[in-house]
């Protein structure tokens, strides 16, 4: 028998007693730190936000999946939904608009290798995906979400218990002990179509959260005491004093700085609106999606509307580069393989006849570009505006020559770029020699 049972809330230790009266009177009440770590990080969001890559502006969609063949990521019952929502995900959402995160159970990685989950998963990382780190920063992209697309497993009930909006693409409520507040949790909890449309779900699901009260109670009924009662129990059970000094836990590190990476061609749809004033472009843009994305729905009249594509230099299919209106390279300005920016971007003009303009995006807010008329600009982001990929302004300005426009009619106020509810100002100047 053991001797302990340590719980985080009394209901668990009724259902003790029901299952096996005999270890009740083991069951000890000592809440749950990982939810108390979470508790005390709520204060940096933001930095964990950023470390995500997430910009200003942007929603954040966490996908969960435990291990289980019932689950987000299983091989019955859900269907295996994951390696096919993830990728409509990156390509449905636009680009500058959402960041897609992925938490996967460490036994999904453990049981099918690191390289079969990147396989599967190949297409929604080329779009963008960020795959989180299932030991050490689950925790830290729940508190920066948005919002949380999972299963039955406890990182989405986590996150409901954190006031996110979950919305479940798996639901086994066969497999959860329906006294478990789990199951509740389960059967009030919206659901995700994974045969609709996804950006009107997650929508709708944002603007309707109403937060279930369940989780946050009876995921730890003495939040923020985890530590010292664990402590007392320990040292109880070692029949030693307990130390002076206060128990405290490790709080939640910030993880890395993970950029976003695109790989995959983007679809660009972008309005220069009538009345707008001089240099406003507005620029939605997606990763490779399956169909033709829906243009804006701002007002159109005396509004210049247009597509194109434009494709990372390093992409998968290098067919794709042939076709592409813009043709783009991350990189530092002092890489010696490129010679400068300014030599990439004219070497890939005199390379593929279609491009109309080669962008070399330098830095968080800076890129290099060249137009088929033969100039060369620097695009900068203006200091203490909204920031947003710096290849978007190359796509702005390609919009703007486009429609007939000079890049001369920009050096007094620049490009004023609008990417969602957001509006980013760029300066644009001829690049020096």
């Amino acid at each position: 028998m053991a001797d302990a049972f340590v719980l985080s809330h009394p209901e668990q230790a009724e259902r003790l007693r029901q299952s096996c009266p005999e270890a009740a009177g083991a069951a000890v009440l000592a809440g749950d730190p990982c939810f108390d770590r979470m508790l005390a990080a709520r204060g940096h969001r933001d930095r964990f936000r950023r470390a995500l890559g997430v910009r200003d502006g942007q929603r954040l969609v966490v996908v969960s999946a435990t291990w289980n063949p019932e689950g987000l990521f299983g091989d019955s019952g859900a269907g295996d939904v994951l390696p096919a929502l993830l990728p409509r995900l990156t390509g449905e959402l636009a680009a500058d608009e959402y960041r897609v995160a992925a938490v996967l159970h460490p036994n999904i990685w453990q049981g099918h290798g690191p390289g079969q989950v990147r396989s599967w998963l190949d297409g929604a990382r080329r779009g963008g995906l960020a795959l989180v780190d299932p030991l050490g920063g689950w925790r830290q992209a729940l508190l920066a979400a948005d919002a949380v697309i999972g299963d039955h497993g406890a990182v989405t009930y986590y996150a409901a218990a954190l006031g996110v909006p979950v919305v479940l693409a798996a639901a086994p409520l066969a497999h959860v002990d329906p006294r478990a507040p789990l199951a509740c949790f389960l059967a009030d909890s919206p659901r995700l179509d994974p045969f609709a449309p996804l950006p009107a779900q997650l929508d709708a699901l944002i603007a309707g959260h109403r937060p279930q009260p369940g989780p946050a109670r009876f995921t730890s009924s003495v939040p923020g005491e985890s530590a010292g009662r664990l402590r007392e129990l320990f040292y109880g059970l070692m029949d030693l004093p307990e130390p002076e000094r206060p128990a405290l836990l490790e709080p939640l590190p910030l993880p890395p700085y993970e950029p976003v990476s695109r790989t995959a061609p983007m679809r660009v749809l972008t309005r220069l609106p009538a009345g707008a004033g001089a240099g406003a472009v507005v620029l939605r843009r997606w990763a490779d999606p399956a169909y033709e994305p829906a243009g804006d729905d701002g007002p159109h009249a005396a509004a210049h509307t247009a597509a194109h594509t434009a494709v990372p230099e390093d992409t998968r299919d290098p067919g794709r580069l042939d076709l592409a209106d813009v043709i783009l390279r991350h990189g530092t300005p002092d890489d010696p393989r490129f010679g400068s920016p300014a030599t990439w971007c004219a070497e890939t003009l005199r390379r593929y006849a279609h491009c109309a303009l080669a962008a070399y995006v330098t830095g968080p807010g800076d890129c290099t570009v060249r137009t088929r008329d033969g100039d060369a600009l620097a695009l900068t982001a203006v200091p203490g505006a909204a920031d947003a990929d710096p290849a978007a302004y190359a796509s702005a300005l390609h919009a703007w020559l486009a429609a007939g426009r000079s890049a001369a009619a920009l050096a007094e106020h620049g490009l004023l770029v609008r990417t969602g509810a957001r509006e980013h100002r760029v300066t644009v100047a001829p690049l020096r020699a």
